[in-house]
């Protein structure tokens, strides 16, 4: 590969990376101006791209829950929101192209194929502004995911039904095979270790056995990918193997991002194509944040879901790049489409990072489109009176729930937001409800600002934290706030924004260490000790 595409490759993502936007906006640029310079992709760069794109659904697989995507806002919200965008957006553009004596060209396959690509919302884009914010955990953020789950499914099964193929015989014996040998897959990943080797059989289950698998009996290679990431994602090791093939996945798909912009001229028609884009996505927006609300979801979590979702999307990109390689839409759309994906997630970072302050003031008009009854997953909880309450009830915020329990016996509760950690701790008999230290109406709701006198912040990101005293701030909370941290970094900014304490993870679990070291060595060596101490 050539040594300037690394260079400005890096460049441009690397700008992007300190404007705290998805690094892929700066690839997607960097594509451009080196499609500007002369330069070309190559075979190589192609076959990277395509590397990239199958390792993306492989990694979606492993994440993959069927049981979650069987929820109706799920498959549900999913689908009705494609009909809808794809109903409203396929007519305005073709309305659009007749509008404009350049682009007459476009008919109505192509306009609803255009429409079907502005459907989708970015994966890369909703996973990074969740993590951020410490929201993947969140309600919002759960349904989010699902929803790009089951876009990325609906995309797949599209570019598996496009290419034409017809699948071999062979795919009766074969599907039946990989089930049979799943216990098989699961022994090779348990046996792979914690290392590269672990990252080495995550590439051979996706590229070897699912993509060149399904290739050979005639089925699309990213269906094969996705298909054993689903089979195998029940393994332990499923979410460590997810972890290990990020960088690796997310290096590949620096390829896919830098060949847009080279196989396509920029020009001020497809700039203008891609405003005209960004003029509707507004409507996805509301779209999104109606049809949750029907699923019963609560305006502030349809809301927050919304805003993540309000992009338009890199699979996106791929049903354009089918479309042009099978000669059903001009290139200029495919590039129209990439700069409409950077300009949604200029605007959508900043928005997203926001959303909950936007939310705030107005809540009361927004909560007006609620359905009555609650969704199972959404019930606010109820305190007791207690006046003590850890929010995160991982291992260190159980911790502190068992030492302020045995201190302050009945005045404790602990929240969480993931339902099963809940089932599992009220299994054992542990004041544990759900809830969401983020959410603003759980504070107006459920435990108004006077309610607690101490608050000990325990998720497991720092985000999340972050989020969640900025919140407690807006509602004027008087009591104490602790937070813990796992760097100094993080420490002075959870200070920073006025936490009466911040509790290091490590440095503290380092002098626990080190104190209990030393009482066990005076115990076992105790003259040794004192004439030791006697020195200092």
């Amino acid at each position: 590969m050539d040594a300037i595409l690394i260079a400005i490759a890096f460049v441009f993502g690397f700008v992007a990376q300190l404007l705290r936007l998805p690094p892929l906006i700066g690839f997607l640029i960097a594509g451009f101006v080196l499609q500007s310079m002369g330069k070309e992709g190559g075979e190589a760069l192609s076959t990277l791209a395509d590397l990239g794109v199958t390792l993306l659904l492989f990694s979606i697989g492993l994440k993959l829950r069927v049981k979650n995507l069987l929820r109706p806002e799920i498959w549900g919200g999913t689908s009705l929101h494609a009909l809808l965008v794809v109903l409203l957006f396929g007519p305005l553009m073709y309305g659009a192209s007749i509008l404009v004596a350049s682009a007459a060209g476009i008919d109505w396959k192509s306009a609803f194929l255009l429409a079907f690509a502005l459907s989708f919302s970015s994966t890369v884009f909703a996973v990074k502004a969740l993590a951020e914010n410490g929201d993947l955990g969140a309600l919002h953020g759960r349904v989010a995911i699902g929803i790009l789950v089951m876009q990325d499914i609906i995309a797949v099964l599209f570019l598996t039904f496009s290419t034409g193929k017809v699948p071999s015989w062979w795919v009766l014996a074969a599907i039946p095979l990989l089930l049979l040998a799943r216990p098989f897959f699961g022994w090779l990943m348990g046996r792979s270790g914690h290392g590269e080797l672990l990252t080495l059989c995550g590439l051979f289950l996706a590229l070897v056995v699912g993509a060149k698998g399904f290739d050979i009996v005639g089925l699309k290679a990213d269906l094969g990918a996705l298909f054993i990431g689903v089979l195998v994602g029940w393994h332990p090791r499923a979410s460590e193997l997810r972890k290990s093939l990020n960088a690796v996945t997310d290096l590949l798909l620096v390829g896919f991002f830098l060949q847009i912009g080279l196989e396509g001229a920029l020009s001020w028609q497809s700039v203008g194509w891609a405003l005209f884009m960004i003029v509707l996505l507004p409507i996805k927006s509301v779209a999104f944040f109606g049809l949750l609300t029907r699923f019963h979801l609560r305006a502030r979590t349809s809301w927050m879901a919304a805003a993540s979702l309000s992009t338009y999307s890199e699979f996106g990109l791929i049903v354009m790049a089918l479309g042009v390689s099978k000669g059903w839409i001009g290139s200029e759309w495919l590039v129209a489409i990439a700069v409409a994906l950077s300009v949604s997630m200029l605007i959508a970072a900043p928005l997203y990072r926001r959303a909950e302050e936007l939310y705030d003031p107005i809540s009361d008009p927004l909560k007006k489109w609620e359905r009555k009854g609650n969704h199972p997953d959404d019930i606010p909880a109820i305190a007791n009176g207690e006046r003590v309450a850890i929010f995160g009830m991982g291992r260190v915020g159980l911790a502190a729930y068992h030492a302020l329990e045995a201190r302050f016996p009945g005045q404790v509760i602990g929240f969480d937001r993931d339902p099963k950690s809940v089932e599992a701790h009220q299994a054992l008999e542990r004041n544990v409800k759900l809830a969401d230290a983020t959410d603003s109406d759980f504070w107006e709701r459920v435990c108004p600002k006077d309610a607690l006198d101490l608050a000990v912040l325990a998720m497991p990101t720092h985000g999340a934290n972050l989020h969640a005293i900025e919140t407690l701030q807006r509602h004027d909370f008087h009591g104490v706030v602790a937070a813990s941290g796992r760097f100094p970094e993080e420490i002075r900014e959870l200070r920073a924004l006025g936490v009466d304490t911040a509790f290091n993870l490590y440095a503290q679990a380092g002098n626990g260490f080190a104190n209990h070291v030393i009482e066990v060595f005076r115990q076992q060596f105790p003259a040794l000790a004192q004439s030791w101490e006697k020195e200092e």
